[in-house]
């Protein structure tokens, strides 16, 4: 599931129908968790399970009356007192004492005598059994739950980033056009750093803190050690020097602007990109439709460039625009690409 349905979906479930969301680490769990609290107009009450001892989950005994009760923590107090939204992050790989007290919190919605209150949510997350050594969760037990397969595309990531005071624009730029960079999918090797949309968030405010955020040395990385060495301890070797080089060369990427309004000046340049890059020219364009009114030449010039790449590539593009549903665009540009769309998918169903 993409991350706009699991947004539209969570606000309407039930307050007792607890969600569980499944992927691997680093694709953003936890700010889903915040997002869907903000979108509800909850605080969000965050508990990692795996660095939690039973004390922590399910409080301390305390003598009343000559009867032994337990005090809950704070935050689950919390969670009893008003309505909060509250994230049992890694709960696959808690111990199995925590795991019956956090099941017991999901199935009753409550822990020791103290219930949760009547509208506060409980979205547990669980991480890849792949990438670690996790206790299995019990058929029955995940019935209890709306069970969540969180697959965030780049276009997640990328409309997430590009909000207000999140992610340096030319890192959102270098994944548009390197999307196999975002988050590693293969096996991974033990002790080897890769990739995940968590790194570049946290890239994004190392370089900043440390004076080297990408728009402010793009052009000069080449002599900044620095900046590499941050790159390669988040991101891993390939996608560190795949992201230097992108800064380094930064001022000769290619911007929507130089096509729809400087096509002919800078021909030469769109000849020479590579695949890769024409299609994160090509995301960088439908982007800008989404935002802007395109004049007809604006269109002509796109056309110009969308007929020189392969079929495929002009009909993504074709389809991309169509899918931001901005008539204007559309209908203009239609004039000019249109029959070429026609052809170039006759062609591909009669090979």
């Amino acid at each position: 599931m993409d991350i706009k349905t699991f947004s539209s979906t969570v606000r309407a479930l039930p307050a007792d129908v607890s969600v569980l969301i499944r992927g691997p680490h680093g694709i953003g769990k936890s700010h889903l968790a915040q997002s869907a609290a903000e979108d509800m107009e909850m605080p969000l009450i965050d508990r990692r399970l795996s660095q939690m001892s039973e004390g922590d989950l399910v409080g301390l005994p305390e003598l009343v009356d000559g009867v032994t009760r337990f005090c809950p923590p704070d935050w689950y107090a919390r969670a009893c007192r008003e309505p909060v939204v509250l994230l049992l992050d890694e709960i696959n790989r808690a111990t199995p004492e925590l795991q019956q007290g956090a099941f017991q919190i999901v199935l009753a919605r409550e822990l020791n005598g103290h219930r949760l209150h009547p509208d506060t949510r409980v979205i547990a997350a669980v991480n890849a059994s792949a990438e670690y050594q996790v206790n299995e969760m019990d058929p029955a037990l995940l019935d209890r739950f709306w069970v969540v397969d969180l697959e965030p595309t780049t276009e997640d990531w990328i409309e997430w980033a590009s909000g207000p005071g999140e992610i340096d624009s030319i890192i959102i730029d270098f994944i548009r056009h390197h999307p196999g960079h975002l988050r590693f999918k293969g096996q991974p090797e033990p002790d080897k750093v890769y990739p995940s949309p968590r790194s570049y968030d946290r890239l994004n405010h190392t370089l900043g803190h440390a004076g080297m955020a990408p728009t402010a040395v793009a052009g000069d990385v080449g002599s900044n050690s620095g900046f590499y060495a941050l790159a390669h301890g988040f991101l891993g070797t390939e996608a560190a020097i795949a992201f230097r080089d992108f800064v380094d060369n930064y001022e000769l990427q290619i911007s929507p602007e130089d096509v729809l309004d400087d096509y002919e000046k800078n021909l030469d340049r769109l000849k020479a990109l590579t695949n890769d890059q024409a299609n994160g020219l090509a995301a960088k364009i439908i982007e800008h439709c989404k935002e802007n009114e395109w004049t007809v030449s604006q269109c002509s010039d796109l056309a110009k460039w969308a007929k020189s790449l392969p079929g495929e590539m002009m009909v993504s593009i074709w389809n991309g625009v169509m899918e931001t549903k901005e008539v204007h665009n559309i209908t203009k540009l239609h004039k000019f690409l249109g029959q070429a769309v026609v052809e170039a998918v006759q062609r591909s169903r009669s090979l």
